[in-house]
């Protein structure tokens, strides 16, 4: 066979409107025009595959059917809704890792503890509380707005079932109550574990 050279390719030049392409089909030739091939073709259940990227704001159809989506983790600031946020299986509602925090109180039971945390525990200083006596002390947290709710509870070391909590929250801080409930005095370093819960008056 005879080696041909090519030295250069043909120019291309831009399709024109009147211009028609030819096809081979079953030994007839027919042939397509530019229109007919570029202008608005009508794709009959095309399969797209996965959209890799794209905005939405630009689809005509505001029609979006999602069977089943995994939606991951979220990863926003805030939520919120105007409706119930219901669980129905046996998950919880609250705080992750890193939400949390601990703190001992020093010198006394009146002495004032200072953790910014959405939740975490305080130990109180071992220092005697008189039989049915209430003692106050200050929680310095920035978490804490006004009107908020600081849900607590006795968790560990100390005497079960001898001790009653309560607080008031302000800007920043809220005082918390805890009160002897037993016969006898208490030298006890009890944990208090509290969580705050934003809560306004209307």
């Amino acid at each position: 066979m005879t080696t041909v050279a090519i030295s250069a390719l043909p120019v291309a030049t831009v399709i024109n409107a009147a211009d028609i392409v030819p096809f081979v089909q079953a030994g007839t030739t027919k042939s397509i025009s530019k229109t007919l091939l570029f202008t608005s073709p009508t794709m009959v259940t095309p399969a797209l595959g996965t959209v890799a990227s794209g905005v939405i704001s630009a689809c005509t159809s505001t029609s979006m059917v999602m069977v089943t989506p995994v939606i991951g983790a979220a990863t926003g600031t805030s939520l919120s809704t105007t409706g119930n946020q219901v669980i129905t299986g046996t998950g919880k509602q609250g705080y992750a890792t890193g939400a949390g925090g601990a703190i001992t109180q020093l010198t006394d039971k009146l002495t004032t503890v200072a953790l910014s945390k959405s939740t975490g525990q305080i130990t109180l200083a071992g220092t005697a509380l008189a039989a049915s006596t209430t003692v106050s002390f200050t929680l310095t947290n920035t978490v804490i707005e006004a009107g908020d709710i600081l849900i607590m509870n006795h968790i560990s070391a100390g005497t079960a079932g001898s001790y009653s909590l309560n607080a008031q929250s302000a800007a920043g801080s809220a005082i918390i109550n805890v009160r002897n409930i037993s016969l006898a005095s208490l030298s006890e370093a009890i944990v208090i574990a509290f969580a705050v819960i934003k809560a306004v008056a209307a």
